[in-house]
């Protein structure tokens, strides 16, 4: 197989045909939030919410997947890539609730947050909220499209977000190196190489298959 090399990554590009199975899924039912990726971390100890704020822009800006918009053009979903904005963290205060009040509270948000669907075409695929408990307790509740994202980008993000955490707070720059591909980059070799022959010997198997020959 041919390399995967980075594209120009502008304009509308082509999705892999994982992204355009779920594109498929969401356009059939719209607002079916089944591939939303939900998660929470509970922090304890002080936190420093512009260092905490800083390292969520800094995930945003290093992957363009979190960026990208996605559309229909003549029939064909096409993705965009969105420059980066950044954003401030949204906070919601619970520090005046009594501690059952909270954690049931906290319940509450959490499943409203996962029950929130993602509209593809124009919505950020991360979305990131800070609730703050008390001046040594807070919790990061955060939800990623399945477009975006997998079981294994969940442990990534946190990762990341630790590392970026870390730094800023001392007043550092960025840990993480620049990405040399980008997953729209996997996109575009995927759609150039499953043409032709390539394509023709897939779609044969698969009619054999399903043909029961």
């Amino acid at each position: 197989l041919p390399p995967v090399v980075p594209g120009s990554r502008a304009g509308a590009m082509p999705l892999s045909y994982a992204q355009q199975r779920l594109w498929l899924l969401d356009r059939m039912e719209p607002g079916n939030p089944n591939y939303n990726y939900p998660g929470g971390l509970r922090l304890s100890g002080g936190l420093n919410v512009s260092a905490l704020n800083h390292g969520v822009n800094e995930i945003v800006r290093r992957h363009d997947v979190l960026r990208a918009t996605f559309s229909d053009h003549d029939g064909t979903p096409v993705q965009t890539i969105v420059p980066p904005r950044p954003a401030s963290l949204p906070i919601v205060d619970l520090g005046s609730l009594t501690s059952e009040e909270r954690e049931r509270t906290i319940g509450q948000l959490a499943e409203a947050e996962a029950k929130r669907p993602f509209d593809l075409a124009q919505d950020p695929l991360l979305r990131i909220t800070l609730l703050q408990l008390g001046e040594q307790e807070n919790v990061i509740l955060f939800n990623m499209h399945h477009i975006a994202c997998d079981g294994w980008s969940i442990g990534l993000f946190v990762r990341e977000l630790s590392d970026t955490y870390q730094a800023f707070s001392r007043g550092g720059c960025s840990p993480l190196s620049e990405l040399p591909l980008q997953y729209s980059d996997f996109a575009e070799w995927q759609r150039q190489w499953f043409e032709g022959e390539a394509l023709e010997a897939q779609l044969d198997y698969w009619r054999r298959r399903l043909g029961g020959q």
